[in-house]
């Protein structure tokens, strides 16, 4: 085989390759889109808007090291992966925290606190039963564990989507960078594939693959 053949053959193989993994970049770069497009249409709908930073108590900006991205984005519309993280982890978590605590159960969440509602409904079954007149005050303490059970339902709900959407973009952005990556992967490969033609053209037609000049076999 002579030189030149073999490098049109690796040429043209690279310049196969170099398609095949540009058809994956480009692929992976419209999931990505597709991913950023979904989760901000998605997110934009609810029509939540963050807090004016003025308006944000010392607590809330500080409950936490990332508290301050609720500062950031003080008074914006939330519409990406970043801010629903944000919103649910800093905002979100923030006020059920307080909730709890101010009902007397601090670090309570909605799956503790149910063995507590019904540790009160029992008790309250017995007290009634004795004619236990505690049964009044326990009566009120479970109404104020049932009403806040129904705000983390509702709160931890809301986090947990908001946490699903944030996790989505996330997808999106390693969709993203690994179409950057296949891109410049087949940019890489054409090169070398066009530069694999050129010297396959600049080869004497008759350069054998390791070396010498091609030759006719003799004739008797």
């Amino acid at each position: 085989m002579t030189r030149r053949h073999l490098d049109i053959i690796l040429a043209t193989g690279g310049a196969v390759f170099a398609l095949l993994i540009l058809g994956l970049g480009l692929v992976a770069f419209n999931q990505a889109n597709y991913a950023k497009d979904y989760v901000k249409t998605e997110l934009s709908a609810q029509k939540i808007t963050f807090t004016p930073a003025d308006k944000l108590d010392n607590e809330t900006k500080s409950w936490k090291s990332g508290s301050s991205c609720l500062v950031e984005n003080g008074g914006k519309l939330l519409e990406t992966g970043a801010q629903a993280e944000c919103y649910a982890n800093y905002y979100i978590a923030l006020h059920l925290d307080q909730a709890a605590t101010k009902a007397g159960y601090p670090g309570a969440t909605y799956a503790t606190i149910g063995d507590v509602q019904t540790d009160l409904r029992n008790q309250i079954a017995a007290a009634k039963q004795a004619n236990d007149p505690k049964a009044a005050d326990l009566q009120k303490q479970l109404d104020s564990v049932t009403a806040l059970r129904e705000t983390q339902f509702k709160g931890e709900s809301l986090r947990g989507m908001l946490l699903t959407s944030y996790g989505f973009s996330i997808f999106g952005e390693r969709a993203a960078l690994a179409a950057y990556i296949l891109i410049g992967i087949a940019a890489v490969a054409a090169i070398v594939s066009v530069a694999g033609f050129i010297h396959a053209f600049m080869t004497p037609k008759d350069q054998r693959v390791f070396g010498g000049q091609f030759s006719p076999a003799p004739t008797r």
